[in-house]
């Protein structure tokens, strides 16, 4: 009986120790897995198994860089505009409670969710470089980490990679609107706001070297405006040497993620790329407003084939259900990854998402085409703060989630899933 006992004491302890080899083994496999990530390997972009993987998916516009037309504010079109124009209209204390529930409200894990249902490998996040400095911004400082930190944990959820898109670099890049900027590309001629572009790219990188699920790190969004074409060739090489310095630095913590480099002139020129510098880069193009065809995109699938690298398209869109289909079908056709801006957008057709303009909005709008240009207008034209303040509130009921509707026509040309429920 004793023997017996030992016999099937000793027969529980090898099995436990199998099973915990097995566990243990099991573990160590996912944990490889986890640690992977997609890679360029010539013209393509490879998955943890060697596959080629095409990216598809939409950009978060509007939620880390508000935008003025988004907004429906017209000539108010930066984020520092908008900041400014509910300042006087609401205060700062109600300015700070709306930008809390904008962050909060916005993008949420239910539109991951639900971007991965329908389809989507990839989404692009906009960010300010502010939300990583002591500059207040949409109500707080130093921020970005804790946004980057909630949308990364989701996207690993519903495993759906993020691109980090810095839309507006110190100085700016663009001269316009878009990046925040004062009319000027001055990134290109200010050292200091250089140093800062660098060290905070450093410090993204340093922080999520091991994040697989972040895609990338895509370096400036559409630098150089048309307006300076006259400077381009100048710009253009300021532009290409800030790309080398900024990869340098990023590779001595991180040699694990792609980088994505924009072309110049709203990331429509090439030109500026002189020589292939890291193996590990994807070139990016935005087109907007133009004949679908094969010429337009030739000069880019050129570039490709000529310097063996993979090409990306990281914002297009804004037009037509049929140009969208038209231009997506395109791009599949010549296997180059996309991504559609934007995911979501108030009283509009052009993105996946829509959602309800509230019903005073109309006291912003028309005070943003107002006259502003000194106190004594503002005060003249300053609509009434109580009916103000319901429809910011309104706005940040509409926009959650579970308040939004789909643009179903806009979704089915980017071939995405239309559910049950937007039949």
């Amino acid at each position: 009986m004793h023997l017996q006992r030992n016999y099937l004491f000793i027969l529980f302890i090898m099995v436990s120790f199998i099973s915990c080899k097995k566990t243990e083994k099991d573990t160590l496999v996912q944990s490889d897995k986890m640690k992977s990530f997609l890679r360029t390997d010539g013209q393509n972009i490879l998955d943890e198994n060697g596959n080629t993987i095409i990216l598809k998916g939409t950009n978060l516009g509007n939620w880390l860089v508000p935008e003025g037309y988004m907004f429906k504010m017209e000539q108010v079109n930066s984020p520092r505009k908008i900041d400014e124009l509910l300042y006087e209209l609401v205060g700062p204390d109600s300015l700070r409670v709306f930008w809390e529930g904008f962050l909060d409200h916005y993008i949420t894990h239910e539109d991951i969710k639900y971007l991965k249902r329908i389809g989507c490998n990839h989404i692009r996040l906009p960010f300010h470089y502010k939300l990583f400095t002591d500059e207040l911004y949409m109500g707080k400082k130093n921020a970005g980490f804790k946004y980057f930190d909630r949308i990364i944990d989701w996207c690993k959820q519903e495993n759906l990679y993020v691109l980090l898109d810095m839309h507006c670099a110190p100085g700016g890049q663009t001269g316009d609107n878009i990046d925040d900027s004062y009319g000027y590309p001055y990134l290109f001629k200010s050292q200091s706001s250089q140093d800062l572009m660098t060290e905070i790219w450093v410090k993204i990188a340093q922080k999520y070297a091991d994040e697989p699920i972040v895609l990338g790190y895509d370096l400036m969004n559409e630098p150089i405006a048309h307006y300076f074409e006259n400077e381009l060739d100048t710009l253009n090489r300021s532009l290409f040497e800030l790309y080398k310095r900024i990869t340098k630095e990023v590779r001595r913590v991180d040699q694990n993620h792609m980088i994505f480099l924009n072309g110049s002139v709203w990331s429509t020129n090439f030109n500026v790329f002189e020589t292939i510098f890291d193996e590990n880069i994807v070139y990016e193009f935005h087109k907007y407003w133009f004949d679908v065809n094969q010429e337009a995109i030739q000069t880019y699938i050129d570039f490709g084939l000529k310097n063996k690298v993979p090409i990306y398209i990281g914002e297009t869109g804004e037009n037509s259900d049929d140009w969208v289909h038209d231009f997506r079908t395109l791009l599949d056709k010549n296997n180059i990854g996309w991504c559609f801006w934007p995911y979501k957008k108030m009283n509009n057709l052009s993105g996946i998402m829509n959602f309800p303009e509230p019903k005073d909005y109309h006291f912003i709008s028309d005070f943003a085409k107002s006259n502003r240009s000194s106190y004594a207008e503002i005060r003249k034209n300053k609509p009434d703060s109580d009916k103000v303040q319901l429809a910011l509130n309104e706005f940040l009921e509409n926009c959650k989630y579970e308040n939004c509707f789909v643009n179903t026509g806009y979704t089915k040309a980017l071939n995405f899933k239309i559910e049950p429920s937007e039949k």
